[in-house]
């Protein structure tokens, strides 16, 4: 739902849109304020129903929705390839796998030209080094090639860890009330996220994912006391810290 009202794709705000900022009091001025004015690329969560319904080929789809990204040697080297989305051209896009619809997804709306790219839970269908590759391939062509900016909803740490150079921490009652608090550096946002479930992280040092602490573990405890709930770097092993 909010990635659907950056995108002015809700319900209410549809023939009242306009941009985020320009209005101190929307409400009242009956519009529904979004990024949809400056040009935004939108990677739905739920984007496979709609794509399975086209009959052709990912040629044929990718030659429909990004033509023009198709004729970049950067966008084809950087990402067709990067996601391996080349060896998927003449396969019929009805016929493809959750994984493989999720990287020409990433795809489609890398290729389209935004000034704001929102894309919601890409790691969807990815197994633990496509998420990896993923991340990397959305960094290198949004902010470092394009210069552009990315919102991403995402519930994969491992991603989320890879993509974000500012975290945005919600805090509320679910359902009830929400507060939004001020974009923060990844480890302070992490590190507040997880106070609050009072869980701690740290980062396995064989293959770097995200491990939970056992509750009241040696480990749990030095983290909480040192207030590092998300462990970045981390060289010790114990087994009887693993939940």
């Amino acid at each position: 739902t909010f990635m659907e009202l950056l995108a002015g794709r809700s319900k209410e705000q549809r023939g009242k849109e306009s941009t985020i900022g320009q209005h101190a009091n929307a409400a009242k001025e009956g519009v529904n304020p979004s990024l949809a004015a400056l040009g935004v690329a939108y990677k739905m969560q739920a984007q496979s129903p709609k794509m399975r319904k086209f009959s052709g080929t990912v040629q044929e789809i990718m030659e429909r929705d990004i033509n023009m990204a198709l004729g970049d040697r950067l966008f084809r080297l950087l990402v067709i390839k990067a996601l391996n989305v080349d060896a998927l051209s003449d396969l019929k896009v009805s016929s493809l796998s959750g994984g493989e619809m999720q990287r020409l997804a990433i795809t489609l709306c890398l290729g389209t030209p935004a000034r704001v790219y929102l894309i919601d839970e890409p790691s969807a269908g990815l197994d633990c080094e496509q998420r990896i590759i993923a991340a990397k391939v959305m960094k290198r062509w949004i902010i470092n090639h394009l210069g552009r900016n990315c919102f991403l909803v995402e519930h994969d740490f491992v991603m989320a860890a890879a993509m974000a150079d500012r975290v945005i921490v919600y805090e509320g009652k679910p359902g009830i009330d929400c507060v939004a608090r001020s974009p923060t550096s990844v480890a302070d946002g992490f590190n507040l996220f997880l106070k609050n479930l009072d869980v701690t992280f740290r980062r396995d040092p064989i293959n770097f994912r995200p491990r939970i602490n056992k509750k009241w573990s040696r480990k749990d405890r030095m983290q909480k006391k040192a207030g590092e709930y998300y462990l970045f770097d981390d060289d010790e092993e114990d087994e009887d810290d693993d939940l």
